[in-house]
């Protein structure tokens, strides 16, 4: 199976039972091998829970959920509690633009490392009018902080933003990564000027990956190449958040709550109802109640396109 769509669809399990049957005088010609062949399309969601305030809700459990495709109730199949470990990536913009926000910068994604899961798989994607990766090929993933914190460091702060080059690099690793819970945190002062990708080709990217994509804008009040607008599309397409700053004092307390965020998902499975395999978009609502009966905040894909023959 291949990713669609806002989730992932994965194959389950393929059964395969063959019965070869004896040649002696016993057996009956006319029996015959034989293969049982079962395929089930496992549709995966990452889910974050909050409160009307907007803090992280954990400790629900399956019973606290509820699944709806196109208006059909969903049996849910699979469920994890929060903070399972997470493939993400770190996508941060070395333009000119950048030079003097870079230590603060470095300095709050080093925090965000530390707030993370230990056991997250890391990388880094550099970009300005290139895009390069921060740790080396022979290393696609680290999880602990000094070989991150060299991923950041190492590119110096010259030339344009290449912003869509950036994501799609970033979207394109974390193919590789060994955990379902995947997500993107992406960071840049500006407009993209330099790009090869279109906008349009990072959404469909985005909309076919499974990945969380969490934006912060870092702005100068009257730098006319920023584009708060478009860091937010791609921040809501994916269940993720989208954050303007003004000020780099404020990176600290927006990269933690982004850390915050990936640790407290939960990710739902189930097998959806409709057989159709005509590629068309199922809507899904995934409802969340506390343990007082009351609704929470539910933030998450508005569904995923259904597989195709």
């Amino acid at each position: 199976m291949k990713k669609i769509a806002a989730i992932c669809l994965l194959s389950l399990s393929t059964l395969s039972l063959a019965a070869q049957q004896s040649t002696s005088p016993q057996t009956p010609p006319q029996a015959k091998d034989y293969t049982l062949s079962v395929d089930v399309d496992l549709v995966l969601f990452n889910v974050a829970v909050t409160d009307k305030r907007g803090k992280f809700i954990s400790g629900l459990s399956e019973k606290d959920f509820r699944i709806v495709e196109d208006g059909k109730p969903q049996e849910i199949r699979q469920f994890y509690a929060e903070d399972n470990p997470a493939t993400v990536g770190l996508v941060i913009d070395n333009s000119g633009s950048m030079a003097m926000k870079r230590a603060d910068v470095i300095e709050a994604a080093f925090q965000f490392v530390g707030e993370s899961n230990p056991m997250d798989e890391l990388f880094v994607v550099n970009f300005n009018d290139h895009v390069s990766m921060g740790l080396p090929e022979s290393t696609p993933f680290a999880p602990n902080s000094p070989a991150i914190r060299n991923a950041l460091m190492h590119v110096q702060a010259d030339g344009k933003t290449a912003l869509y080059d950036g994501i799609a690099k970033a979207l394109s690793h974390l193919d590789k990564g060994t955990f379902q819970k995947k997500a993107l945190v992406v960071l840049s002062d500006g407009g993209d000027n330099a790009s090869k990708r279109s906008l349009q080709e990072i959404l469909d990217m985005a909309a076919k990956s499974n990945a969380t994509i969490y934006t912060i804008g870092i702005f100068d009040q009257y730098d006319r190449d920023k584009n708060p607008k478009v860091l937010r599309q791609i921040s809501k397409l994916t269940g993720g958040e989208s954050y303007v700053l003004y000020s780099v004092d404020d990176l600290n307390k927006v990269w933690n709550r982004i850390a915050g965020g990936i640790r407290s998902q939960y990710t739902l499975g189930y097998v959806s109802t409709n057989p159709a395999r005509d590629g068309s978009f199922r809507n899904v609502k995934i409802l969340a109640t506390g343990s007082d009966g009351k609704p929470l905040e539910v933030r998450t894909r508005k569904g995923y396109a259904g597989a195709g023959n």
